[in-house]
């Protein structure tokens, strides 16, 4: 990983409000609406194949965001987090997105940095665009697209994207519609659009795994529990963004499908600006991994205590910080993966380590607040499992019922925003 990535957006937004003042908004900033947590490409050595190519040239890729807030202005934010060269971007727009990621007629705008058509994004680097007069409302999709005239390796990305993106030959970021030679579901290069703040702008971060990441939800319908969450927020008209910072296969304290949660914990949620809250909800891979397909034979599995000595850090470091931090329980997983290739990944000890995990993000009075999502999606008859009508069919993910059902029993005043405003 490159010398200082881990830093990367929070060094770039100081560096961009101390250099371009007249960049910002009235009151001096910029907000996050949408975000994806970059993570590495986790090698040829790992059960799951990476699902993108492994290198782009002289070709584009559109890729479509839901805002979470609305603003007069845009910009997007650009990773080479993971790269290990410098990355080429020869050419970029942003437009309201249509049907299958079609922009709308007369909503397509070119990207700058620092005035020109194109940048060049050092090893370990975030950039931001240039902001664009676009006026956008909460839960607007818009469509990025990149042109990448020269070999790009595609090292920064974000696996579980659960929206289709397209790529196509030669410079199309002009089209209205990318002649595709390939899809994906995954996220490359796009984790973060920002817009203008307004006054009493805030953010709200969801810190967590799969499940916070979307998994097993419908593709390109945001039936994630955060999209559904944003949706509520939205309908107050509450001044307040909601970022997903989760990544599918996440864990506390140990890296692969992206890096540990105490390592990344500084870019994905301390260095979002407005942020003021954030959800945890992670540890069930911290849980579920030993002992399974997913880790080396021999592979020393973490205690209950060890996965809430996590927790505990992150806890002081949100509060150095004056935010809010509040625990999720892990939901129910008996039986997860049962009959398939990564059998193992439950077993009746590692139930015993969820119910001591649980019991303290309930009790152990460390989190600020709690959102009981175990409880929510929890089957009455064996609390040890997930409701039937929200299995997604592996007994761990929920379903896009059971995803809703969690957004809708958050309490909103638990976030600071009121029922009405």
């Amino acid at each position: 990983m490159p010398i200082g990535s881990r830093r990367g957006r929070l060094l770039a937004a100081t560096f961009l409000v101390a250099l371009l003042p007249g960049l910002a908004s009235a009151d001096g900033g910029w907000v996050p609406v949408w975000s994806a947590s970059p993570q590495p490409d986790w090698g040829a050595d790992f059960f799951a194949p990476v699902s993108i190519p492994r290198s782009l040239r002289d070709q584009t890729i559109r890729q479509v965001a839901r805002v979470s807030l609305g603003g007069d202005k845009v910009r997007v934010e650009l990773s080479n987090e993971y790269g290990d060269m410098p990355m080429v971007v020869g050419g970029a727009r942003i437009g309201v997105a249509g049907t299958d990621g079609a922009v709308v007629a007369g909503t397509d705008h070119e990207l700058t940095f620092g005035g020109e058509p194109s940048v060049t994004i050092p090893p370990g680097a975030p950039v931001w665009s240039d902001p664009v007069d676009l006026p956008v409302k909460a839960l607007d999709s818009l469509a990025v697209s990149l042109y990448l005239p020269e070999v790009t390796p595609t090292t920064t990305w974000h696996n579980d994207g659960r929206q289709t993106a397209w790529i196509g030959a030669g410079d199309q970021t002009s089209a209205e519609t990318v002649k595709a030679d390939l899809t994906t579901n995954s996220r490359i290069f796009l984790s973060g659009l920002l817009v203008d703040a307004k006054e009493g702008a805030r953010s709200v971060v969801l810190f967590g795994d799969s499940i916070t990441d979307g998994d097993s939800s419908t593709p390109n319908e945001n039936k994630r529990w955060p999209d559904i969450l944003a949706e509520r927020i939205a309908a107050t008209g509450a001044n307040v963004s909601v970022l997903n910072e989760g990544i599918s296969g996440a864990r506390v304290l140990t890296d692969r499908m992206g890096v540990n949660a105490l390592a990344r914990f500084e870019q994905d949620v301390l260095a979002h600006p407005y942020a003021d809250t954030v959800v945890v909800m992670m540890g069930i891979n911290d849980i579920g991994w030993p002992d399974s397909p997913l880790t080396p034979p021999g592979t020393q599995a973490p205690t209950a205590e060890d996965i809430i000595a996590g927790y505990k850090q992150l806890i002081e470091r949100a509060h150095a910080k004056g935010l809010k931090i509040i625990g999720a329980t892990l939901t129910p997983f008996e039986d997860t993966f049962e009959g398939g290739p990564l059998e193992g990944y439950y077993n009746p000890d590692k139930e015993l380590k969820r119910s001591a995990v649980n019991e303290w993000i309930r009790n152990g009075g460390g989190f600020d607040a709690v959102i009981d999502f175990d409880k929510v999606a929890a089957d009455p008859a064996n609390p040890k499992h997930i409701k039937a009508e929200f299995d997604s069919g592996d007994h761990l993910h929920p379903n896009d019922a059971g995803y809703a059902a969690m957004a809708n029993s958050v309490d909103l005043g638990l976030l600071g925003v009121a029922a009405t405003q």
